[in-house]
């Protein structure tokens, strides 16, 4: 499947293949799993958590070793005063962010509005079961690959993803929080 993609270019950065994603549990790793990605990978800096004078400062520090190591960062929720690479949303929040647009998706319409949206590329999810939603409802690789194949954008797999689980699933790449950290 990953064949019906050509590598997907906006502005100066193809759509990553690995996306890391931040949140208050992996963010005492985050060091140690950037230095381990590949040049080229994402990191989506999400890190709710924190006030927004330490957000600022950790998205800082985060993005000079992600440019040290060719990761490109995307920023999620509140992005004013952080220069980052692009935008990850749900694709009706995505609005006129300027550079990658990586939308999230669960379902066949959420895929359709991403289109809509001009997102670069699309993650799909939840594939497996997660600790980052204990007990919701799971796409499965059968039904993932079903909606993945329906996208005429980049799918990046995310949802209780490791490195094994990726190599089975033949879409543009995968994501997550606790796999990669």
């Amino acid at each position: 499947m990953e064949r019906c993609y050509r590598p997907v270019m906006h502005r100066c950065h193809p759509v990553p293949r690995v996306v890391l994603l931040s949140d208050a549990r992996n963010d005492g790793r985050l060091e140690s799993a950037i230095s381990r990605l590949p040049p080229g990978s994402a990191l989506v800096f999400r890190h709710y958590h924190l006030p927004p004078a330490a957000r600022r400062a950790r998205f800082a520090r985060l993005r000079r070793l992600c440019a040290r190591r060719g990761v490109i960062v995307i920023t999620a929720g509140e992005a004013r005063g952080l220069r980052a690479d692009g935008r990850y949303a749900a694709p009706n929040d995505l609005g006129r962010a300027p550079g990658l647009r990586l939308a999230t998706a669960h379902s066949l319409a959420e895929i359709g509005a991403a289109v809509r949206a001009r997102a670069s590329a699309i993650l799909l999810s939840p594939v497996y079961p997660t600790r980052s939603h204990p007990g919701a409802a799971v796409l499965g690789s059968l039904r993932f690959l079903s909606l993945a194949r329906r996208s005429p954008l980049p799918v990046i797999a995310l949802g209780g993803m490791t490195r094994r689980r990726a190599a089975r699933l033949p879409v543009w790449g995968w994501a997550a929080i606790d796999g990669l950290a």
